[in-house]
């Protein structure tokens, strides 16, 4: 295909970020742009399993601190935890539909709310109302390390997150320079918090090819 092809496939915006940042070479911006897709690929399955247990870290621990293995609807209720929160809708939504249909449970539920509302769980009301003993997940965590900066963390783990999820760019710096510090910074951010949350990565992710330094070295030395 030529670049013009590619262009109309992909659109004129989203690959002139690649030729900018590779001083008008078309050729070395579509290998760019390839490892670009490469690096989100070897970051997707990471960032899933952290997902995973995360939202199962938090819901084990309310489980057990409000002794209520449906506490996330009945959070819902006014004045309680879950009152306000913006995703108050999706919760009752996913759970009148999986009722419905008979499917209805915790692990289920838990399943069907978004990252969003994980950490959303870390903002100031509903961490108050909670019981403020939800960073109590992370027995690793460093000392001292409270609620604002385990959110504040947290979501920019979540826009790393939305940026792969969303077929974003995770290769430049803000002044769209061909750069892959903010991908190795949210590498090791994640990791960090496997670790708080008492996991060893060498056990979390055996088998699978985690350090992705190999498209991190491509794209570094294009």
């Amino acid at each position: 295909m030529k670049y013009s092809e590619f262009e109309k496939a992909l659109s004129v915006a989203r690959l002139n970020k690649y030729l900018h940042a590779c001083g008008g070479n078309k050729v070395m911006a579509l290998n760019l742009y390839r490892n670009n897709i490469k690096l989100c690929q070897k970051f997707y399955g990471l960032i899933n399993i952290f997902e995973v247990i995360l939202r199962n870290a938090i819901n084990n621990h309310y489980i057990m601190s409000l002794s209520d293995t449906d506490w996330i609807i009945h959070q819902t209720a006014p004045d309680l935890m879950l009152d306000s929160c913006p995703y108050k809708s999706e919760i009752q939504d996913n759970a009148r539909i999986l009722t419905a249909n008979g499917r209805y449970s915790n692990d289920r539920i838990v399943s069907a709310v978004t990252f969003g509302f994980w950490t959303y769980l870390f903002t100031r009301t509903p961490f108050r109302l909670g019981g403020q003993s939800l960073h109590r997940i992370f027995p690793n965590r460093t000392q001292g390390l409270g609620q604002r900066a385990i959110y504040n963390e947290l979501m920019e783990i979540k826009r790393f997150r939305n940026r792969i999820a969303h077929h974003e760019a995770i290769c430049f710096d803000s002044l769209g320079n061909k750069n892959t510090t903010y991908a190795k910074e949210s590498y090791a951010l994640i990791l960090k918090y496997v670790d708080f949350l008492g996991y060893k990565k060498e056990h979390l992710f055996y088998g699978m090819d985690v350090l992705p330094d190999g498209v991190i070295d491509r794209i570094d030395k294009m």
